[in-house]
């Protein structure tokens, strides 16, 4: 999956599938068995980055304190998007649209940063008034109206000032 994100990535959702499979280290039989078509193969790169999202979130809960947990999921978030905005166009032309792929995603994507921001808020951290999809709202806002190739760099700088916009006033 991360040879395919990554070739999706530098080439478009038009990378060739036989370079994919001899990067990855297979034949390109086994990538067409497992993944029979292109669509097939740009859903499971979609698929593989949500499930990161909703595992993370979960690490991170773990591992780090209720305000670096959130920051740092925002971060992935952004690595999704730019995954995303490749992908997307592909998805959208498969059969019956991407609505049923994005509304699997979604569930998973605002489940993880409701959890997030409603530890960040318990701890004290984040303004009790905060709703967890305007800070979704804010970084998909900037990969939206981003044309330039730095547009993911920005995205990273606003994490950190959604974050310190988001904590209590004093």
């Amino acid at each position: 999956m991360e040879v395919a994100k990554h070739e999706f990535a530098r080439s478009g959702a038009n990378a060739s599938l036989d370079y994919i499979a001899k990067r990855a280290g297979v034949g390109p039989g086994t990538l067409y068995r497992h993944f029979p078509t292109r669509d097939a193969l740009l859903e499971a790169v979609y698929q593989t980055e949500v499930d990161k999202l909703a595992a993370a979130e979960r690490k991170f809960a773990q591992s780090m304190s209720p305000i670096e947990a959130l920051r740092g999921w925002m971060l992935l978030f952004v690595d999704y998007i730019a995954t995303k905005k490749i992908i997307a166009p592909a998805l959208n032309t498969l059969v019956g649209g991407s609505s049923k792929v994005y509304e699997a995603s979604r569930a998973k994507i605002t489940g993880a940063i409701d959890a997030l921001v409603e530890r960040a808020i318990e701890s004290g951290n984040i303004r009790k008034d905060l709703d967890p999809f305007d800070l979704l709202r804010a970084l998909i806002g900037v990969s939206n109206v981003a044309s330039g190739p730095d547009w993911q760099q920005s995205a990273r700088r606003l994490v950190d000032i959604l974050i310190t916009g988001s904590q209590p006033i004093k």
